[in-house]
Parts: C-alpha cells; sequence; structure tokens
C-alpha cells in the first residue's frame, strides 16, 4: 500500500521519515543533543525536542575479524540497550547530516541506524480545550505543580 497524505477534522497525516537508533543508555543524551542542534524536531507549532526512547533491553552480538572490540567465538549479551526514534521532515540533505552526527557520536563502531519512511499525525489546531480525554482534563499528570515528584521519579526511572 503506497503511503498518501490526508487531512481529516482534527489532523494532517503527511508523511515523514523515522529514525530508529539503537544505542547504550549512557549515549542517549550526547546524541539526542546533537540531533536537536541540526533539527529542532517538532511536533507542530507548540513542542519541539520531541522522541522516543524505550525501555532497556538486551543486545546480542558477536564480534568478528576486523572488529575493534577482537574476534569472540560467543554471541555477546549487552544489557541496558535502549531505542531512540523520532520524525524529521522528508529531506535528504537533512537526513544525510543527522546520520553522519548520529554515527560521530555514538559509542558503536556499527551504529544501529533505521530510516522508515511514515505518515505521522499533526493537530490542525482546533480548539479541544473541552475535551474530557485530554491529560489537562484529566490527571495533570505533567503538570510540574501538581505532580513534579511524580514525573522527576518516572524520569529518573527511565535513565537509571
Amino acid at each position: 500500500m503506497a503511503l498518501v497524505n490526508f487531512t481529516t477534522k482534527s489532523v494532517e497525516m503527511a508523511e515523514f521519515l523515522l529514525v530508529d537508533v539503537q544505542a547504550p543508555q549512557e549515549d542517549v543524551e550526547r546524541i539526542m543533543e546533537h540531533v536537536c542542534k541540526i533539527d529542532p524536531l517538532a511536533q507542530g507549532a507548540k513542542y519541539d525536542c520531541n522522541a522516543h526512547q524505550s525501555a532497556r533491553g538486551i543486545e546480542r552480538y558477536r564480534p568478528l575479524e576486523g572488529a575493534i572490540a577482537g574476534v569472540e567465538e560467543e554471541v555477546r549479551l549487552r544489557p541496558g540497550i535502549v531505542r531512540i526514534n523520532f520524525e524529521i521532515t522528508n529531506d535528504q540533505k537533512l537526513l544525510e547530516k543527522i546520520v553522519e552526527t548520529i554515527f560521530q557520536v555514538h559509542s558503536y563502531q556499527e551504529p544501529v541506524i533505521r530510516i522508515h519512511k511514515i505518515l505521522s499525525c499533526r493537530s490542525r489546531g482546533l480548539d479541544d480545550s473541552a475535551n474530557p480525554h485530554r491529560w489537562w482534563n484529566t490527571t495533570g499528570d505533567w503538570k510540574k505543580s501538581d505532580n513534579s515528584e511524580n514525573q522527576d521519579r518516572v524520569l529518573s526511572e527511565t535513565t537509571s
């Protein structure tokens, strides 16, 4: 199926590139800092620095001839690996700059960087302030004044 941009009453679905990177947890802030210097990773007009980081998982690999780590017989299991993904406009020059930057600041000899063409949702900016399903009308879990201790705990759990 070919992806085709479309618009509904509330959203526009437009083509973007999804950049998906596997990295050790300790590389994430450095990678994102450098990426955001190149592109603000905007989500509509009201948010920037948008990315997703997965929970930690285990990476499996075996170094072969020519690997900096040296040849090994056994498959290595490395814990603490996360996936970071973010969207950029479908711009080849921007993509090339971001991929090169990630390669330069990533700790791996062969970083795992994948690019996917996607359709992604952008709000059309309608007033939905009274929508009972929006976070600001429910738990308000990201309101600093109401729940900053919980927000800090969640952030520390994802980074430790």
